[in-house]
């Protein structure tokens, strides 16, 4: 069965640093996409940041230029680098794959009948 894992989050001082992992298995796609969303509670489901199969990466404006994205030579695990920290990055963090993620808000995070297949998600605080 398809299995979507994060992991690493925590907390962190501004202008600190995080990893978060994904960790994907079960899925036999020759080509796919996987991204991170994040979520804060009473807000839209924002697009953080995906990586494609073939390794072309994409960031959000938001995140551009403090957030990497990379994955390992396997290619079943995805890790998001998080430097220069803000309060503000403070969310659920979910990890999601499919052949195809939308870079654009949604209603919500996670699965529940959504496109592809997602993580349980992890906390990410940043304190000022």
């Amino acid at each position: 069965a398809m299995r979507v894992v994060e992991s690493g989050g925590g907390s962190a001082q501004a202008g600190g640093s995080l990893r978060l992992s994904c960790t994907a298995s079960g899925f036999t796609y020759d080509s796919f996409d996987i991204g991170w969303y994040r979520q804060v509670p009473g807000n839209e489901c924002e697009w953080v940041s995906s990586i494609s199969s073939g390794g072309d990466t994409y960031y959000s404006d938001s995140v551009k230029g403090r957030f990497t994205v990379s994955q390992d030579g396997g290619k079943n695990t995805v890790y998001l680098q998080m430097n220069s920290l803000k309060s503000e990055d403070t969310a659920v963090y979910y990890c999601a794959i499919d052949y195809s993620l939308p870079r654009s808000p949604l209603r919500y995070c996670g699965g529940g009948g959504q496109f592809g297949y997602w993580g349980q998600g992890t906390q990410v605080t940043v304190s000022s």
